[in-house]
């Protein structure tokens, strides 16, 4: 059996460490906001080549947080992508605001530049790129229509640890990068974790109050915040999996150029960019059988994941919001995406073995 993902297989070299950070940790006796945040985000700061990193529980938070920080008006719009995890536009539904989705490109699943400007108008207050799989998007571009309609600019890192466009770090082109250290992410915490990024000493300060209660001074409330704090032994296992993110991204980057060789060309492979240096947290091929290709994998003995079944617009919860509203280039995708198995887990004889069965179907 190839699992789609085995998170104790992952971990499993760093074991020795974890469980030296956790004792480090446990001994203290020093558990929330407390040394080991600090240095995290001090290191995470470092690693994305900006001055701040706020740690907070989660990746969804750091979205809602950094939205709540750029004080928009209440009725501000929010470009957002057709094609993403629901987490991105439930952070801007959470503040009150209005999603407004725009189509990906069919090629690299995200946002398309050429759609943006067609989806502002003088309510839209900020657009929310998200590098998906861990491919970036065409930041000059749409780091320009920011710039050229005042609009703030947060970037979904979420699956992106590590990536670059034209050679500078995700994350870095706007007001905000959020992160999630969700434990299957290329840099994984053991439990939930997340974090954003920002060049802004004034926007890292408002995180850090909104992250606590809205409190720079114990009982003392400034902002009105949220319970959102990076955990101290999530920051201590984090900063120990930091100082192996290459090596994990190096080792997905060779799965990947495995599948890009060798998968045959009845299945659409993912384009590659000089431009784009993708970090692979997800290899995901179409197909116009894709559910028919799922089921002969598994019964092959490989699991895979849809990333994702359901376009955002169709989902339930979000159905009032996009009500009338359609978005074939992204439905399409969701209708066709496979995740084939690419993990820091996985060796290049699963890969080889995953191959083979693509083909063979």
């Amino acid at each position: 059996m190839i699992p789609y993902e085995d998170l104790k297989a992952v971990n499993a070299p760093f074991f020795t460490e974890l469980e030296h950070q956790f004792r480090e940790v446990l001994h203290n006796g020093w558990y929330i906001l407390g040394s080991r945040v600090k240095a995290f985000e001090s290191e995470f700061a470092h690693y994305c080549a900006v001055p701040h990193a706020i740690g907070l529980a989660s990746g969804l938070d750091a979205l809602v947080l950094a939205l709540d920080a750029l004080q928009l008006p209440p009725d501000s719009e929010i470009i957002l992508p057709a094609n993403t995890y629901v987490a991105t536009i439930l952070a801007a539904i959470k503040l009150g605001f209005t999603p407004v989705l725009v189509e990906p490109d069919i090629h690299t699943y995200n946002m398309d530049p050429d759609k943006i400007e067609a989806a502002i108008t003088p309510k839209t207050k900020a657009i929310i790129p998200v590098h998906l799989y861990g491919k970036p998007c065409e930041m000059d571009r749409i780091t320009q229509i920011a710039k050229t309609h005042n609009l703030a600019m947060i970037e979904d890192c979420a699956q992106a640890h590590g990536a670059t466009f034209k050679g500078k770090m995700v994350g870095t082109f706007g007001e905000f990068g959020a992160y999630s250290f969700y434990p299957t992410k290329n840099l994984g915490a053991l439990g939930d974790a997340g974090a954003l990024i920002t060049p802004s000493p004034e926007l890292a300060e408002r995180i850090a109050t909104l992250r606590n209660y809205g409190s720079k001074q114990k009982y003392y409330n400034a902002l009105v915040g949220y319970n959102s704090r990076l955990d101290e032994i999530q920051a201590a296992f984090l900063s120990l999996k930091l100082t192996h993110l290459d090596q994990i991204t190096s080792h997905k980057r060779s799965l990947a150029a495995l599948y890009d060789a060798h998968l045959n060309e009845t299945v659409i492979k993912p384009v590659r960019h000089p431009d784009c240096q993708d970090v692979h947290h997800i290899y995901n091929i179409r197909h116009p059988r894709r559910d028919a290709l799922k089921t002969y994998l598994e019964g092959q003995g490989i699991k895979t994941e849809i990333h994702y079944p359901v376009a955002p617009h169709h989902q339930v919860a979000l159905k009032t919001v996009f009500e009338g509203q359609s978005f074939p280039i992204s439905e399409e995708i969701h209708a066709t995406t496979l995740s084939l198995p690419i993990s820091f887990g996985h060796s290049t004889d699963d890969i080889h073995q995953v191959i083979a069965a693509v083909n063979q179907f």
